[in-house]
């Protein structure tokens, strides 16, 4: 995504949040968030155009294109200023907290005088919240949570934020004379869902014009340090998190080191210590300049992290895996899974259109879906139990016959094959029950279900809710398992062992959403969801075409729980994927 758009986004969004704190129209904050999602969603650099081509980006109208076009020209937008002034600072940060809203941060500083994270907390602890009308007794326990959730959310940057700077940074290295290689390191090349900073590796004999290219790039804000091997940097994001920018740590070793700088700077902290266990034992020492005996100091071998895992004794260790989760023993074992790639995707099996929130058409995402090479494409709009997308039977209908229109006019027009499935994301509702009857169910060919409300269920009945959705014959996949929101909103209280169990006897998928914001199913529950016989749909649950792209982060978090092609429907060929969706039914 162009830095503009990412930028244009974000103003957008906290226009539309803002506005929902002051009490304004709400209808119009509904139409600022949908543009924010849009712009982020273009494909195009929004910074480059004008007002006319503004406004063929669907949900930009003439006042919103006006707004980014004075951002364009002024590096601010004044409509936007006149709410930050309106808005307390300290009402903005509570909105930051998982499960406060924005009315309710505003009913706390108006009510109690609370204006930060820190006087919350303190405010709960002294009981103060007690009969504070819409706070009800699990209220203290649920907001003690979402404090903790934003704390450690503080100082680290969203996995695709990081990437995309990670990304400009390579690019920008690896054209500079004489880099032999340039890759990114640290948590980033294991796809952490969040970042600290960004680490980048890169090989040359001379490092001078190296760093050059690092200190000239225009969103550099601050040179940190700048030495011969490794230069720091602050390079804005655009993003809220870190103040807008993040500190890129750019490190140049000679080209021969590569193999053990790589494996040493990738990490993680408690994978290397395992490793370089290895190495002492057999008498060895291993650091980021390579692998020599412990005795002579003789080097052994540096170039490729291949060569220093083969001379450990050891298979090569996939960087999501690197994380000292077993992984060390199986790669000594030789057993390490052959994990699941982009490539292997033949298909996405959760994506929207204009119909309900997405901001493209099905004929626009499909077009991209197509472009990727996908064998086969499932548009599972929201259904109807979801009132604020207004999607009726009728309008349901109707794009079944456009998707089978329009799949007999991609046969016809000789370009690469690819079947549609018509499909639908149903709400999981408190109940466990879901949108529309068994008749009209049957009617599609796969159904992702999904919980879009009462997030604060007990656990007894949270659990009972997912095991009726999937005990449903005709619910396929449930979408983003625990319904998290990254440093936004904490995962659902759900009994996941009993949830796996019910999935692998029900055939039910469990999805890996790789929005960045969700990831979820997150990483830390995966292998234990694989162990118990799930199968897994890897998806981008895409409202915009430049969605399509977060496919990479859901098939990294997929790598970091183990899963290997076979564990993931949407690798499979069709036949075999249309008999598992069958669930069993003739």
């Amino acid at each position: 995504m162009a830095r503009a758009n990412s930028e244009v986004a974000d103003l957008l969004q906290e226009y539309a949040d803002l506005l929902r704190i002051s009490g304004g129209d709400q209808f119009r904050a509904r139409n600022y968030e949908k543009a924010a999602k849009s712009v982020a969603g273009y494909s195009g650099d929004v910074g480059a155009l004008g007002d006319a081509d503004l406004r063929k980006i669907p949900g930009v109208g003439a006042s919103i294109a006006a707004k980014i076009i004075q951002y364009q020209r002024t590096g601010t937008i004044n409509e936007l200023e006149d709410l930050r002034a309106s808005v307390p600072d300290g009402v903005r940060a509570l909105t930051s907290i998982p499960a406060l809203g924005p009315r309710r941060a505003l009913q706390l500083y108006h009510e109690l005088g609370v204006s930060s994270i820190d006087e919350l907390a303190a405010a709960i602890e002294a009981g103060r919240l007690h009969g504070l009308k819409g706070f009800g007794a699990r209220s203290a326990e649920k907001l003690r949570h979402g404090i903790e959730l934003a704390r450690r959310a503080t100082g680290r940057t969203p996995l695709h934020v990081a990437t995309e700077v990670a990304d400009k940074i390579v690019a920008a290295v690896r054209a500079a004379p004489g880099c032999q290689r340039c890759e990114p390191a640290g948590s980033l090349r294991r796809f952490a869902e969040t970042v600290g900073d960004v680490d980048v590796l890169a090989a040359a004999a001379d490092s001078a014009p190296l760093m050059a290219a690092l200190t000239g790039l225009p969103e550099v804000t601050e040179v940190i340090v700048h030495g011969p091997t490794k230069t720091s940097v602050r390079v804005a994001t655009g993003h809220p998190a870190q103040g807008g920018s993040i500190q890129v740590d750019l490190r140049v070793i000679r080209p021969e080191c590569w193999g053990a700088a790589l494996q040493y700077f990738t990490g993680s902290q408690a994978h290397n210590v395992a490793v370089r266990e290895i190495a002492v034992r057999a008498k060895l020492k291993l650091s980021e300049y390579g692998l020599f005996d412990a005795e002579t100091g003789d080097l052994i071998v540096s170039g490729t992290e291949e060569e220093v895992y083969a001379r450990l004794g050891m298979a090569w260790v996939p960087p999501p895996m690197r994380e000292d989760t077993g992984e060390v023993k199986a790669a000594l074992r030789g057993d390490l899974p052959v994990l699941v790639q982009d490539s292997d995707i033949r298909g996405d099996l959760h994506t929207h259109t204009n119909l309900t929130d997405g901001v493209a058409t099905l004929a626009e995402m499909v077009a991209a879906g197509r472009t990727r090479g996908y064998e086969y494409y499932a548009i599972t709009d929201h259904a109807p139990n979801l009132f604020m997308q207004r999607m009726t039977t009728e309008k349901m209908l109707a794009q079944r016959e456009q998707v089978r229109r329009l799949e007999e006019s991609l046969a016809a027009d000789g370009g690469a094959p690819i079947r549609l499935l018509h499909g639908t994301e149903l709400n999981i509702a408190a109940d466990g029950s879901v949108d529309w009857p068994d008749e009209v169910l049957a009617g599609f060919d796969i159904r992702v279900a999904s919980v879009h409300s009462h997030f604060d269920q007990p656990r007894d009945e949270m659990t009972r809710r997912f095991v009726r959705a999937c005990q449903n014959p005709y619910v396929n996949v449930i979408g983003h398992p625990t319904a998290r929101r990254i440093g936004r909103r904490p995962g659902v209280d759900v009994d996941l062992a009993a949830l796996f169990r019910v999935c692998a006897e029900t055939g039910t998928a469990l999805e890996i959403n790789s929005h960045p914001e969700r990831l979820d199913l997150p990483a830390e529950h995966i292998r234990a969801a694989r162990d118990a016989g799930v199968k897994f749909a890897i998806d981008t649950d895409a409202h915009a075409i430049g969605h399509l792209d977060f496919l990479r982060y859901g098939v990294g978090t997929a790598q970091r729980g183990w899963l290997t092609a076979g564990d993931v429907i949407n690798t499979w060929p069709l036949d075999r994927l249309t008999a598992f969706l069958r669930k069993g039914r003739p």
